[in-house]
């Protein structure tokens, strides 16, 4: 019995897309063949076909190990960096307590 896949969410597969497309824009900006790129990041010249054409299904070792080979892996450490979570922000915000009671400390005379 073969299990279906669920699509991936629209902005999904935009987004592989779109890193695809940078990916190759970074390539090209440095001279390197997909040849070249594959051998500096460590995977194979189909992976990087793959990952150019915004194939989701890219490992993110291999995407991480491309980005490091172009030397864009800082960037890629930005994503989501709790520090830049904006929604996740305002969630906490609106679970802190209303009020805050301190206790009255024991004397224990």
């Amino acid at each position: 019995m073969t299990e279906k896949k669920t699509p991936l969410p629209f902005e999904v597969s935009r987004a592989a897309l779109e890193l695809g497309e940078h990916v190759r824009i970074a390539r090209k900006r440095r001279r390197l063949l997909q040849a070249e790129l594959a051998r500096k990041a460590g995977v194979g010249e189909k992976t990087i076909r793959r990952l150019e054409n915004g194939d989701a299904g890219v490992s993110i070792g291999n995407v991480l190990s491309v980005l490091w080979a172009l030397g864009l892996l800082p960037s890629a450490r930005a994503l989501a960096d709790p520090d830049r979570d904006e929604h996740g922000k305002t969630l906490d915000l609106v679970r802190l307590p209303k009020r805050i009671r301190h206790a009255i400390p024991d004397n224990d005379f």
